[in-house]
């Protein structure tokens, strides 16, 4: 153990006793249930942010449980890129569970034990460096989301969720397959250790070996909504609970978040028969992701559909990034996932919030009705449109500017210019049609609705004060997701800390 190892363990242990103790709770009065689910998030949220500090400085925090020595027992590890996934994880729950506690949370009794055990499942995800713990943590964080996604019954919740587990079930399946035949070739389930042992491998174990990486990177895939593995995302998304939606923001960086780890830990350009597994088809993979994303978005006629489908765009907009496997490339992706996870978030409730003002149940985009006091609204919208499309002065033109530049003077790097900028462009349309019609587009002889409560308000105005934030602090932001990429780029460090005893 290094550094401050308990608190690697923490993130995942904190959310478990919450959710633990809103299952003890029962039927008690709701207040009790919201209590321990703010106090768990901002407990989080704070232990993350100690984490962003300690792994900035470069150190890794390596947690053994039970003490038992890699590749022996389980690892936890925390390095720049995990404290950070941690640290937008906590920010989008505690956005989530502010605005569910204006009354999202109504619909059922454990809505915040399951918000919890869905944050000790991502938590664990984000932190572990084992394969078989990193499938252990996807199904908490899965069954949990289950449950998430159908709380408030509902017909087209139901149908909607029923697509999203068969899906998840079937990428269960091949997840387990994969990690079996890995252990079976290597003898090792410690990612570190997966990594040397299949660098020693012969060309006889090739084949099966870069079989279980591709099938691996499928599965991720599927969890990242890339292309062609997307269409359960935007009814899946849109049918959620508002809460839910904003947390889900985060669910598709899980897969991101896998593959750039194993492309860049497991099968890197030193892995030996499994050398460079994602290098030729993630880069192309991506780019067609934000194309049909984009073109999904122009298509719909739902507002909650068409974010969906421009969540799956900005997820192609940043594996294009991370398909450089460049230091500027992974950089930029790293920064841009950032922006792109906080301005879905927001988005999404802000979505809500205009659908509720409009009295809408359905389809925000074509019903009209008379909004009053519509400002405020207009205003988040204005912003958190800008931002998701990528205009200055938010994160997203940063972001989407660093990944541009950091394209190569080749093909792909024409391709990648074309699909950004044309993208953004087609985003920019979808958006502005849509905010045409929610704002401008009125029945005279519609009766009013009731403007949103301050309550209700505050959750999406405040993560859209945390997208100017991460404008003003561009400069740390950026060194900070470089050095995070420089990390995954010279995995050597990471290795060294968790197989050699501290």
């Amino acid at each position: 153990m290094n550094g401050a190892p308990h608190l690697v363990i923490l993130p995942v242990l904190i959310p478990l006793v919450a959710a633990f103790v809103c299952l003890l709770l029962g039927g008690r009065t709701r207040a009790a249930h919201r209590i321990v689910g703010i106090v768990a998030t901002i407990g989080s949220l704070v232990l993350a942010a100690m984490l962003v500090a300690q792994a900035g400085a470069g150190e890794y925090l390596v947690y053994r449980p039970g003490a038992w020595p890699a590749p022996f027992g389980i690892v936890l590890v925390a390095d720049r890129l995990s404290a950070l996934m941690l640290l937008l994880t906590d920010l989008v729950a505690l956005g989530a569970i502010l605005y569910a506690v204006s009354g999202g949370d109504s619909a059922g009794r454990y809505f915040h034990a399951f918000l919890q055990l869905q944050l000790a499942g991502l938590h664990g995800a984000f932190l572990t460096g084992d394969l078989f713990n990193l499938f252990v943590f996807f199904e908490i964080l899965l069954i949990a989301s289950y449950c998430l996604l159908l709380f408030g019954g509902g017909e087209r919740r139901a149908r909607a969720g029923v697509h999203y587990v068969v899906l998840n079930l079937i990428a269960s399946s091949l997840f387990l397959i994969a990690v079996g035949t890995i252990y079976g070739v290597t003898g090792a389930l410690n990612m570190a250790h997966v990594s040397v042992r299949i660098a020693e491998l012969g060309a006889g174990d090739a084949a099966l070996v870069r079989i279980a990486g591709l099938l691996l990177m499928v599965v991720f895939a599927l969890k990242a909504a890339v292309a062609p593995l997307y269409f359960w995302l935007p009814n899946a998304y849109a049918s959620a609970n508002a809460s839910v939606a904003a947390l889900f923001a985060i669910m598709t960086k899980v897969g991101v978040y896998a593959i750039v780890r194993i492309s860049t830990l497991v099968f890197g350009p030193d892995a030996g028969v499994g050398a460079d597994l994602a290098l030729n088809w993630l880069l192309p993979a991506a780019l067609l992701t934000s194309v049909l994303g984009f073109a999904g978005a122009l298509a719909a006629r739902n507002l909650r559909v068409m974010l969906g489908y421009l969540l799956i765009a900005s997820v192609g907009t940043m594996l294009a990034g991370i398909g450089l496997f460049s230091l500027e490339g992974i950089g930029a992706a790293l920064y841009y996932l950032a922006h792109s996870t906080l301005s879905f978030a927001a988005l999404f409730l802000i979505a809500d919030l205009v659908v509720r003002q409009r009295g809408a149940d359905g389809d925000a985009l074509v019903r009209a009705t008379r909004l009053r006091e519509p400002a405020t609204l207009g205003t988040l919208y204005f912003l958190g449109a800008i931002a998701a499309v990528g205009l200055p002065p938010l994160a997203g033109f940063i972001g989407k500017a660093l990944i541009l530049a950091a394209a190569p003077g080749t093909a792909s790097g024409a391709w990648l210019w074309a699909v950004t900028l044309a993208g953004s462009l087609v985003a920019l349309i979808a958006l502005a049609r849509a905010g045409v019609t929610i704002f401008w587009h009125v029945d005279e002889n519609a009766i009013p609705t009731a403007p949103p409560s301050r309550r209700r308000i505050l959750p999406a105005a405040g993560l859209v004060a945390v997208l100017v934030a991460i404008v003003v602090l561009a400069g740390p932001l950026t060194t900070y997701t470089t050095a995070a990429a420089a990390q995954l780029l010279a995995p050597d460090g990471y290795i060294t800390s968790v197989l050699v005893p501290q």
